[in-house]
């Protein structure tokens, strides 16, 4: 009998334009983890108070959403390649500006122009434009499976970067470096990764861009770059700021900062700690997919996200270090089922020539809400005796979240799940 094919089947449906977005989602995500666990520690080592640290997350989110927007509604005329190269180049700008200033008019102006990470997620016009791609070069009975690996890849490498970026700030510091410039040594790799994120983009080919007869012509039918599919999109846009405002108060970079005020723990072991949380929130979307195939997209999302908002209340009730990061990884072994099943789901309820459109208008309501709540959190932090209230407060707009997504689209199958 000849051997098994170590590769899983929906892999093999990846061409090398394929291949190139799951490096370009590796390498970024590792930027990302990396910058999230020391970013609140620099700004702060900076000279920032923790109320002017939410004020920059916040504009920072905001300006975000602004390229996000105007990249990822432009991306399927201008063309997808471009479109990523400038993201990239504005991330790679972004952490220089970071690096080599610490005036927070400058660092507000660089954050908000330029794509900076606070939470380890993905943030700016990357994954919209990333995911309409891979929409075009795979088969639709194989995209959850895909995306579900696309999810894990971005996972691995969140942790691996939490992992690396923790782990070098403390070596550096048990070597007299002082911390602030321990926390810029990483500030700079996220600049430099940028920088690599730019080159590899420009290998991508044309069969990822928008080439089928009258597809573009879809897409521009408005100025939003959606037609028939504007209704459903904004359903959807709308709730998933729902749920990313209420992500917010709990993005990697505050949560790592929450563990150090209430159990005094240092960077070393937040980066080991959020390193297992990404990894078990990577292993997850794979059992997503199996789940979808079964129950469908909705009931997946929902079903699994329901007790996961659960734990993330139950994190800040916990009375010690061992409870509280148990309870976390627990969270987290369930938490990110929904992400594969959710980019899934909007890529198939919505026309080919509007996905780019589409998964970067949600995309950006996404960043919108995220961009809210770090605001009301530097103000939280700053009272001792509020530091837990995020956890509570994300946790209960999560549930109801879940609740008014499924009682919308439950009804709304997508065409692999027609009767």
């Amino acid at each position: 009998m000849p051997p098994p094919d170590p590769v899983p089947s929906a892999l093999r449906t990846l061409t090398r334009d394929g291949w190139l977005l799951f490096l370009t989602r590796f390498v970024r995500l590792f930027a990302y983890g990396s910058l999230s666990v020391v970013l609140v520690f620099y700004l702060i080592g900076l000279g920032l108070s923790e109320s002017q640290t939410g004020l920059l997350l916040t504009l920072t989110l905001a300006g975000d959403t602004v390229v996000s927007l105007y990249l990822t509604t432009r991306a399927d005329r201008i063309g997808r390649r471009r479109m990523l190269v400038v993201g990239a180049i504005l991330m790679a700008a972004a952490g220089l500006a970071f690096a080599f200033t610490s005036n927070f008019l400058l660092l507000i102006i660089a954050g908000t122009i330029g794509v900076i990470s606070p939470s380890g997620n993905e943030v700016g016009p990357f994954l919209s434009i990333e995911q309409a791609a891979l929409s075009h070069v795979i088969p639709g009975r194989a995209r959850t499976e895909v995306f579900a690996w696309y999810t894990l890849a971005g996972s691995l490498a969140t942790a691996i970067g939490a992992l690396c970026g923790g782990t070098l700030t403390h070596a550096l510091q048990k070597s007299a470096i002082v911390p602030v410039v321990s926390y810029r040594v990483v500030v700079i790799g996220y600049a430099a990764m940028g920088a690599a994120l730019a080159l590899i983009f420009t290998r991508l080919s044309a069969a990822a861009e928008v080439t089928a007869p009258g597809e573009q012509s879809g897409t521009l039918k408005s100025f939003w770059g959606l037609g028939r599919s504007h209704r459903v999109v904004a359903k959807l846009a709308t709730l998933f700021a729902l749920d990313s405002f209420a992500g917010g108060f709990v993005v990697q970079s505050f949560a790592a900062y929450w563990f150090y005020l209430r159990f005094g723990v240092d960077p070393g072991t937040l980066g080991v700690i959020f390193f297992w949380a990404n990894i078990f929130a990577g292993l997850s979307s794979l059992f997503a997919s199996r789940l979808a195939s079964r129950f469908g997209l909705i009931n997946t999302m929902v079903a699994t996200h329901l007790p996961s908002n659960i734990l993330l209340i139950l994190v800040p009730l916990m009375p010690n270090l061992k409870l509280a990061v148990l309870v976390l990884l627990v969270r987290f072994s369930i938490s990110q089922m929904d992400v594969p099943t959710r980019q899934s789901y909007t890529m198939a309820v919505v026309s080919p020539s509007e996905r780019s459109a589409a998964a970067g208008i949600t995309g950006v309501a996404r960043t919108t809400g995220a961009a809210i709540s770090p605001l009301f959190v530097g103000f939280l932090f700053a009272r001792p005796r509020l530091i837990s209230v995020p956890f509570f407060l994300a946790g209960t707009l999560k549930i109801v979240y879940d609740l008014l997504l499924y009682k919308q689209f439950v009804g709304l199958r997508p065409p692999e799940e027609a009767p």
